[in-house]
């Protein structure tokens, strides 16, 4: 807690939330005597009122912040003890009652979206708590394994169709999982591939050689 504040009010390191407010209404009581005497006593108390005032308002904002951050911790340890359970439904149900969501909240809402195999919805929601903090080792490794996971997954995709579908196998699967993705030429302009173009003109030429010969 803020030092010079504590100090204003008489207090110390480890004063509690009660202890605060007892010094606040007592030292408040006191100034409010004073502050209708004559000379610098009153000034003095006029200036003392304003500072305790202040310093009153910034440690019980400090206070009820710590509150938050250890209830937030509390629940972000439910959250991942369920996941490690395998109970999904109940990580999900914790994390919707988030009113605050930050990089962590984001990051375990993207491990519970992998864990149901929405990998599209689990990457958007890491790279969201990357952007949030961005010098979070955490999060920036689980994003290296996720996009070498998906890598690895699309290659042996691709690798286990045949002929021209191998192609268009790797494109589905890997199509929309990089933050950059680039339409293929396949996309674009289909499968229709050259050899298919030449056995096109050769049949061409035939037909016209065989109506040539009938007339």
């Amino acid at each position: 807690m803020n030092k010079k504040n504590l100090e204003i009010l008489g207090l110390g390191e480890g004063a509690t939330s009660a202890d605060i407010k007892a010094a606040y209404e007592s030292l408040r009581e006191k100034y409010l005597e004073e502050r209708f005497q004559d000379g610098e006593t009153g000034n003095n108390a006029a200036k003392m009122l304003t500072k305790i005032e202040t310093a009153y308002s910034e440690l019980t904002a400090e206070m009820q912040e710590s509150r938050d951050f250890g209830e937030s911790g509390d629940l972000f340890g439910k959250v991942e003890q369920y996941i490690k359970d395998g109970n999904i439904q109940d990580a999900q149900r914790v994390l919707d009652g988030f009113n605050e969501r930050g990089g962590q909240w984001h990051y375990f809402q993207s491990v519970v979206f992998y864990r149901k195999n929405w990998i599209n919805e689990s990457k958007k929601q890491l790279e969201i708590a990357i952007q949030l903090e961005p010098d979070n080792a955490k999060y920036k490794e689980a994003y290296r394994k996720l996009n070498e996971k998906i890598s690895n997954e699309a290659a042996a995709n691709g690798n286990s169709a045949q002929g021209g579908g191998q192609n268009q196998s790797y494109q589905q699967a890997y199509d929309g999982q990089t933050m950059n993705s680039e339409p293929s030429e396949n996309q674009m302009g289909g499968n229709f591939c050259a050899s298919c173009i030449e056995c096109c003109y050769l049949n061409m030429c035939l037909n016209c050689l065989c109506n040539g010969c009938c007339r």
